[in-house]
């Protein structure tokens, strides 16, 4: 027999407003958790941060060897056997950590906002300081889980942002022209369609379609699927928008193009006309006016350029990948993100 926990009756009847009430008490609530998991990490980092600056500084001043690690390792975990995270390899990166941000206010105001797990993919997958942080940044920015920031790393994401050849700066007003420009990366990896080079542009459209999540992913926050062989009819003809897409920072409408070969100057006119019709047609008053984004299998940029000079309309042009192998990952003499999450999971023994 079942026990129900039901309100005794002197709360049974809701008073006016208690609804409201509630929903922002649960809002206050939930916003101080997330406050307190903040805080919890930014000390957690920050102590790791000093862990790492201390076996530095006495590595350096007096002299110890490596094996002060092991020797730390140990007193550590058994003086805080309920504590995970004091294994030598985490120790390892701790002292990596600190030697990597030797300034401790980029440790508190950048890279300490970010989990541990976070800090580790950039202490392994980057060299740069400056992309390790602008990375971070990123990350911050936009709530990257731990395997987005691998994915947007491994697939060189802000090596390729703003890289597209367009003519936004002409056709868009600043700070707009900006924002779209960087909006744009070139070359676009599509290898996850797992399509092959010859494939042609019908069915790229469709792998698209059917990896939508993840080509979103690649095109970059703010973009929301809207439709594949979007209709259209201008004077009575038919026409059809391969991929239609409604940016939400930029606040208009984007078209996408696919062509299976080259880039050629009258590709801008096809696209033109595409972006006018869902100008008049789809763009409501308070929508910024429609940008176009042709994406092709190749393309010259200084013909790109000079095609993009007439065009009235804001277009982007950038080169598509259907196979590229992966940047080779750079290596560290540290153990490996996977060496350190079996140990960050094993407790102390």
């Amino acid at each position: 027999m079942s026990v129900q926990n039901d309100p005794p009756a002197s709360l049974a009847a809701i008073p006016a407003g208690y609804a409201d009430w509630l929903a922002e008490l649960k809002g206050r609530i939930h916003i101080a958790q997330q406050r307190a998991s903040l805080a919890v990490n930014r000390e957690l980092v920050a102590l790791y941060w000093q862990i790492g600056r201390d076996i530095l500084e006495r590595q350096a001043e007096q002299g110890w060897g490596a094996k002060v690690i092991d020797r730390l390792a140990h007193d550590l975990r058994t003086a805080f056997p309920e504590m995970k995270g004091f294994s030598r390899a985490n120790l390892m990166y701790m002292r990596a950590f600190a030697e990597a941000w030797p300034d401790e206010a980029i440790v508190q105001q950048a890279v300490g906002q970010l989990p541990w797990g976070h800090n580790l993919v950039l202490l392994t997958r980057l060299k740069n300081p400056a992309m390790r942080l602008a990375y971070a940044g990123r990350a911050i920015q936009h709530g990257w889980s731990r395997n987005v920031l691998n994915i947007h790393i491994e697939t060189r994401l802000l090596e390729r942002s703003g890289k597209a050849v367009t003519n936004f700066d002409e056709r868009l007003p600043a700070p707009h022209s900006d924002l779209a420009r960087e909006s744009l990366k070139d070359p676009y990896r599509l290898d996850f369609l797992g399509v092959g080079q010859e494939a042609d542009e019908r069915a790229i459209e469709s792998a698209i379609v059917q990896h939508i999540t993840r080509f979103l992913l690649e095109l970059g926050a703010g973009f929301a699927y809207v439709g594949r062989q979007v209709h259209i009819e201008v004077g009575g003809d038919d026409f059809f928008i391969d991929l239609l897409f409604y940016h939400l920072k930029l606040r208009c409408y984007v078209v996408v193009e696919l062509k299976a070969g080259a880039f050629k100057p009258e590709h801008t006119g096809q696209l033109g006309f595409y972006l006018a019709a869902v100008d008049s047609q789809m763009k409501a008053e308070q929508d910024n006016p429609t940008i176009g984004i042709l994406l092709c299998k190749s393309q010259n940029r200084v013909v790109a350029e000079y095609a993009l000079r007439d065009s009235n309309k804001p277009i982007g042009v950038a080169e598509y990948q259907l196979v590229a192998a992966l940047p080779q990952e750079l290596q560290t003499s540290l153990p490996s993100i996977e060496q350190i999450e079996k140990e960050l999971g094993e407790t102390a023994e």
